[in-house]
Order: structure tokens, then sequence, then C-alpha cells
């Protein structure tokens, strides 16, 4: 069983050149330092990272391969792309097959009556049918069931995710402040009437344009490591409109922290209606254009 929680922005720099560095402070309080490239080298290992970015979220079994959010009840039902019949009790979900189908989960074959069991909130396992790759999972204290095919056309037709120019002068230092214990914080969803919940450890603080903000912020993936959802002026305009991510490195001495809005990225919900991303926390709408990071997927129209 895999824990799928907010989705990580790992980096994926080409091989290092010839040192570039640059240390100067910027208008409107934005800095980059000692270590951060030169402006030619930053552009390159902000490329290579946006590819894999992309390739990951257009691979065989990704997001792109979703066709379908099902939502199951204690009443067994099939669905388009899905074998057998499937429903959710105090047992857990459950799945009946017809006799001449078999699924693989965990590596082992399994046919007629399947107990997946009680399925943790974020959690998810993978059964396989053929090519299809069935997503369980649990999502806003509901079941759902996600089929993940490869020939789906939102993948098959992607071509990237349009983006600001890289610009180190949208790499901004803060701090991070931590609250006294991690707050409970419930965000809406990308998917009408659901909520989820995070435990919120602190905050971040920093300046854009001679303006102090912060950001409420919740775990990442890595140890010690943030995650940050947010909205800013360009959001509904050259931006997504329901939230964008941005990936934060565990803090530093006194708490230093480094964002770099260049990559700041989408969320599946960006690009299919069949994602449940949660929305930011409503303290997290600046009130400035962060013109950096991905804007409008070519999938959910024009973009500026």
């Amino acid at each position: 069983m895999s824990v799928r929680g907010i989705p990580s922005t790992p980096e994926a720099p080409e091989a290092p050149e010839a040192p570039e560095t640059v240390g100067r402070v910027l208008d409107g309080g934005r800095t980059y330092g000692p270590g951060v490239p030169g402006p030619r080298r930053f552009a390159e290992e902000w490329e290579a990272w946006h590819r894999d970015k992309d390739a990951r979220l257009a691979s065989e079994h990704g997001f792109l391969a979703i066709t379908g959010l099902h939502w199951l009840s204690a009443e067994p039902q099939a669905f388009p792309g899905v074998p057998g019949t499937w429903s959710t009790g105090d047992e857990g979900v459950v799945v009946e097959l017809d006799e001449d189908v078999e699924l693989v989960v965990d590596g082992v074959v399994v046919r007629g009556r399947h107990l997946f069991g009680v399925i943790p909130e974020r959690g998810g396992v993978d059964a396989v049918w053929g090519d299809t790759v069935i997503e369980v999972a649990r999502r806003g204290g509901h079941d759902v069931v996600r089929p993940r095919d490869p020939g789906h056309p939102l993948r098959v037709a992607f071509t990237g995710t349009p983006a600001y120019a890289p610009d180190p002068r949208w790499v901004v230092t803060g701090r991070y402040e931590a609250f006294d214990e991690p707050r409970p914080t419930t965000v809406g969803a990308s998917v009408e009437g659901l909520r989820h919940v995070y435990d919120a450890p602190g905050r971040v603080v920093f300046r854009l344009d001679g303006r102090e903000l912060s950001l409420t912020a919740f775990n990442g993936h890595a140890p010690g490591s943030l995650t940050v959802l947010f909205t800013d002026e360009t959001s509904g305009v050259t931006t997504y409109a329901a939230n964008r991510h941005l990936g934060v490195e565990a803090p530093g001495p006194g708490g230093t922290v480094v964002l770099d809005f260049n990559r700041a990225t989408n969320l599946p919900c960006a690009y299919t209606d069949f994602a449940t991303c949660p929305l930011p926390p409503a303290e997290n709408r600046l009130p400035v254009a962060v013109e950096a990071g991905e804007k409008i997927p070519h999938e959910r129209g024009p973009v500026a």
C-alpha cells in the first residue's frame, strides 16, 4: 500500500558546468545570494527540472492517464473502463470480478471477490488490469476508484506545460516560523463539497515588492521540507485559478528558507477534472502578481 500526498516536484538539474554564481539584493526585497547560479546556468537547470516534472506528469500511468473519478458507496457499481462491481463499507473497499477476469494487486493475482480493506486518508492501492492501472484510494473521507489508461487522449496529446521564463529575481530568501503546535487546517478541494485536513507546522515569512508577506506551510515529502499552496494576482489570468504548489527545502540555521517561485507548479486538477486537489488556505492568497512558474495548461484554454 502506498500513501499519496500533495504532489512533490524534485529537482533534476543537468550536469554542472563551470561555476557562475551571483550575489546581490534586487528590487522589492527579492534576493539571490552566493551559490545561486547565474542567468544562463540558472535557466538550464530550470529547463531540466521542468522537463522532468512534465515527464512524470505524463508518465504511462500518471495523472494525465486517468480516465474517470468514481465514488464508491455501499451499493455495488460497475464503472467504465474498470472490470467488476465495486463497493465500500465497514470492512473497506470490495470488488466482485467476473469468472474470467483477474487483477494483479501487490504482485498477486486475485480473482472473484477481493477485499482491499480499509484505506487510510490520502492512501491508495494499485490494481493492474492489462495495460490499465486502477487506483483505489481514499480522499476527503470517501473511497474512490480511478482507472489510469496510457492511451487516454489527454496524455497522448500532452505537449508540455507553459510557464514564465525562469528569472533569478523570483528566488526569495525568507524565514520559517514554527507554530507552538501543528495546526489542523481544513481546506477545500477541486471537487465541490470535498474537504481536506492537513497539519500546518508553521508559516514562511518573506518580502516581495517591499511588502512583508507570509504563507501557511504544510509538511513536504522529504523530512523537514515544506509545501505551500497559494494563489496570487495572476491566478485566473495567466496562471491556474484554483491553486499553485511550491516546495520548500528544510529550513536552515535561524529558520532561513528559500522560495523559488520559478518552480511554482500546477497540481493535477489544473489538467484534469478527475483530481481531488486541495485548495490553498484562505490566508494564502498573495496580494501581488507572481509572474513566475507554471501558467494555465493548454488543456484548460488560452494562455496569455
